[in-house]
């Protein structure tokens, strides 16, 4: 059985850390390089004893290895465009988990999967991707039927971006099938009548919930809910490691977690 020979960039970070103890459990996987950016304090530290699974003899160091299958990338914005130019020059595939990313990081991704096989989601839940499918499917079939959409995600309290990309995900979903044309984020005092051509996103954020999302199709006298929730954040560095073999050695081009499951 071959192994994806995997870099984890961000691997001092809670998601980093869960990558390395999952892929060193996975038969399928040989973590080979641990990242972190220039001047992070522990550079040079044993990446397995950073991770909590004891030493693995792999240092964490501040550049990627030219010799791997795929890098998985959950960090900021900043270290996202960081990784992705980087990738962009030693044409590595690069699984990109990071959200938040700015218009012109979209616009350089997108350009950098011309030249390698990238994929790119908001979320790496196998779980989530699947709730993506049956939200358009239920799009596809109220989309003539008068029906409102609200979407109320629950993360935990130090997550920095709102709404988080999954929901916005979703909403793009929802749009796309159904037509709505404008986004409120909350409400408050007394908006009017709701409008059908809106999206209502509502965010929450408390104590150490790893990732809640429900999509609301209401109607008058009935209503359908879509709920995925998260109790690991195991989850997402499980499908993070499943994508990583998908990709390694596919054709240039952006790819998706939907391409990964095969819709």
């Amino acid at each position: 059985m071959s192994k994806t020979r995997t870099v984890i960039f961000g691997a001092a970070g809670r998601m980093g850390r869960r990558l390395i103890a999952l892929g060193m459990m996975d038969p399928r996987i040989e973590i080979v390089g641990a990242v972190e950016g220039p001047g992070h304090p522990q550079l040079g530290a044993d990446a397995g004893v950073i991770a909590g699974v004891g030493p693995i003899e792999l240092p964490l160091t501040d550049t990627l290895p030219t010799e791997a299958d795929a890098v998985i990338d959950f960090s900021l914005p900043d270290g996202a465009e960081a990784v992705i130019r980087e990738c962009g020059k030693k044409k590595i595939p690069l699984v990109e988990a990071t959200t938040g990313l700015t218009d012109a990081q979209i616009d350089l991704l997108k350009a950098t999967a011309e030249d390698l096989p990238l994929l790119w989601a908001p979320n790496m839940s196998l779980a989530v991707n699947l709730a993506m499918r049956l939200v358009q499917e239920a799009s596809q079939a109220l989309s003539d039927k008068d029906a409102d959409v609200e979407i109320l995600e629950r993360h935990h309290r130090f997550k920095e971006d709102s709404p988080s990309g999954t929901a916005l995900k979703f909403g793009e979903i929802v749009a796309e099938a159904m037509g709505q044309t404008e986004e409120r984020h909350g409400r408050e005092g007394r908006p009017g009548p709701r409008p059908h051509h809106e999206i209502g996103y509502h965010a929450i954020r408390v104590g150490d919930n790893p990732g809640e999302h429900t999509i609301v199709f209401g109607l008058l006298g009935e209503s359908v809910e879509v709920t995925v929730r998260a109790t690991s954040r195991d989850c997402y560095a499980l499908g993070a490691l499943e994508a990583a073999k998908f990709l390694a050695g596919k054709t240039p081009g952006l790819y998706s977690m939907s391409d990964m499951l095969g819709f």
